[in-house]
């Protein structure tokens, strides 16, 4: 059977298009993984039924062998798991043969995170800016009060977004947030913060309502919060893109970085869990090590 022609496979990606409607991503990855490994069976191959755990473990060491990436390994092997699921449940396969090959773990990549210098060069760029074409003049006061409340709060994009004026409690500089599942927590707001919230507030006659505003004065989407960011990046010496989560990430690693405890942050970053909050403390023992390799005579 020549691998260009292959009712299974056909059918299997019709079902993804039509039933699972799978973005065209999907379908492309898992048409090249199926295309792969009938290329690398070569003339083994002879029906989808045929093949056994054993020949999936073989092309699995073979991949490992080649050096390929974890995650490319696991793309690969979704897509196969998909395929015989299907098989098994649309065409009466008795069992799928993956389902016994054990993968290789998810690497676990540790988040990148700003420096102190770089966070101070972002957050100053709004007052250095020119307001652009028909900007209302309190447009760099809102981009650096949004900029300001990212690094200290470690809010997520969407929660700062769905924030309302009534949200922001002055006397005791804080804010209301509501987060995954719809948990509420409250989150310390540090003084450069509040200060660049009052201002922004102040010029713009943001008194209730949406606490982030658009020149149409409708509430700022995530897009436009994401625009925002690109937009002063762009002026930056930072050489990597920065999204609101990567600040979120600063957020918590400086915290960590000087002394703050760990259920502290998972409470102030509105983990449900601990272990997701963990990810963190590997990246200071990162940057201790790094510290201690550059900085310590008989480190190396």
């Amino acid at each position: 059977m020549s691998p260009h022609t292959d009712s299974e496979v056909d059918a299997f990606i019709e079902f993804m298009t039509t039933e699972k409607n799978s973005s065209p991503k999907t379908l492309e990855n898992y048409t090249l993984a199926i295309r792969l490994f009938r290329v690398w069976l070569d003339d083994q191959f002879f029906k989808w039924r045929d093949l056994t755990s054993d020949h999936f473990r073989a092309y699995l060491f073979q991949l490992q062998k080649d050096g390929l990436a974890r995650s490319t390994v696991r793309l690969r092997f979704a897509a196969y798991r998909s395929f015989y699921k299907f098989l098994v449940h649309r065409r009466g396969y008795p069992n799928s043969p993956v389902a016994e090959v054990e993968l290789p773990k998810a690497d676990k990549a540790l988040p990148v995170v700003l420096t102190l210098t770089q966070i101070e060069e972002l957050l100053e760029l709004p007052m250095k800016s020119e307001l652009q074409g028909q900007s209302p003049s309190w447009m760099r006061e809102r981009d650096a009060a949004i900029l300001e409340l990212f690094y200290s709060t470690g809010l997520r994009l969407a929660e700062l977004a769905s924030l309302d004026v009534n949200d922001i409690d002055s006397v005791n500089e804080s804010v209301r947030v509501i987060g995954k599942g719809s948990k509420e927590r409250l989150v310390p707001i540090g003084s450069h913060a509040m200060k660049a919230m009052q201002k922004y507030r102040s010029i713009a006659g943001v008194h209730e309502g949406p606490l982030f505003v658009s020149k149409l004065r409708k509430r700022i989407s995530t897009r436009s919060v994401n625009s925002v960011l690109k937009k002063y990046l762009t002026q930056s010496s930072i050489p990597f893109n920065v999204t609101p989560h990567k600040l979120r990430h600063s957020f918590a690693t400086h915290l960590l970085d000087h002394g703050a405890d760990l259920r502290s942050v998972q409470s102030l970053l509105g983990h449900a869990s601990l272990s997701t909050t963990q990810i963190y403390t590997h990246v200071t023992k990162e940057r201790l090590r790094e510290a201690y390799n550059s900085a310590h005579p008989r480190a190396k």
